[in-house]
């Protein structure tokens, strides 16, 4: 499993890092990199955070679900990838699409098997279980 946690990769970075650059794709590529969709390949890649996914980068993904393709930075050659994906925020996703910050065809796409989970403050019996040992005397 890949793991990408895209709230803490800067956005001028994000989509070098996910889908790879070609050796003098810009200032500084001084070398050919995969990027972690086609390390992942075969395989499953965890993006956390999707909720900070920059909006042009979401575009990009979504083509990637949809063809299992995508370019790397500075060529136009196809990288053909079978990738499984799974995802998790702690956004509130649906407001996001109504606000315009999250593709909603994206949202769709990702949201094929959701897993919600109440925060912790709101799970009281697992709240005590993890606070530790108590003491009674």
């Amino acid at each position: 499993m890949v793991k990408v946690n895209c709230a803490a990769m800067p956005s001028t970075l994000i989509e070098s890092e996910m889908f790879g650059r070609e050796k003098g794709a810009y200032t500084g590529a001084l070398t050919r990199q995969i990027g972690r969709f086609e390390l992942a390949n075969g395989s499953t890649i965890f993006l956390d955070e999707i909720g900070d996914l920059p909006i042009e980068t979401q575009t990009k993904l979504l083509r990637v679900i949809e063809t299992r393709e995508f370019e790397r930075l500075g060529s136009p050659n196809p990288v053909h990838v079978d990738v499984r994906i799974i995802a998790a925020t702690n956004r509130d996703l649906d407001q996001a699409v109504r606000e315009g910050r999250f593709r909603e065809d994206l949202f769709f796409r990702l949201n094929v098997f959701p897993i919600a989970l109440p925060p912790l403050r709101e799970r009281l019996e697992e709240s005590r279980c993890s606070s530790g040992p108590s003491s009674t005397n």
